[in-house]
């Protein structure tokens, strides 16, 4: 054998060594994925069962969503744990969207946070009221899916609309 054989031996060998090179690598960055989508899903949850935990343990924030929140005899403070619960609902369900899009997680977290929503808690005179403030920091996708699923084609801008504001407006000082 020639040293050019030997050579040329050598540039396949080594070829070779690339090729396997960039499936292990290829294997490691697909394992990266599996683990990086598991632990998004798992912080995703974590939120929930606190949240689910601290119901059951904490005896006055049990009360707090306890309350009617579609009631017209809520006290200013009430009204205003509620837009920052809703408010915090919201922010939970742009990122768990914004991941599920990204293909982080699976859509089921987003499933489950959505069926929560449309248990009422969005139609209430709170929420709405937060939503039409927030919804401007959303792209025109997310607004049109999101209004879709929670007030299937329902109009936000009826007739109570500014009554509604108003009276809320009163309640909370929001002159501040």
């Amino acid at each position: 054998m020639s040293i050019e054989d030997l050579g040329n031996l050598g540039e396949f060998i080594g070829s070779l060594g690339v090729i396997f090179s960039l499936i292990y690598l290829g294997k490691q960055i697909q394992q990266q994925n599996v683990i990086t989508r598991a632990q998004f899903g798992h912080s995703l949850s974590q939120r929930l069962y606190e949240r689910y935990f601290q119901t059951s343990k904490d005896g006055d924030y049990a009360e707090f969503m306890a309350l009617d929140w579609a009631s017209d005899s809520l006290s200013t403070t009430d009204s205003w744990r509620i837009q920052m619960a809703i408010l915090t609902y919201l922010v939970d369900i742009f990122d768990v969207y914004d991941k599920v899009k990204s293909g982080l997680v699976d859509e089921s977290h987003l499933k489950t946070r959505m069926r929560t929503l449309k248990f009422g808690v969005m139609k209430t005179t709170n929420a709405r009221m937060v939503w039409r403030s927030w919804k401007e920091n959303r792209d025109a996708e997310f607004i049109d899916w999101f209004e879709n699923e929670i007030y299937e084609g329902e109009s936000l801008s009826d007739v109570n609309r500014d009554e509604d504001e108003q009276r809320l407006r009163e309640q909370l000082n929001v002159r501040r």
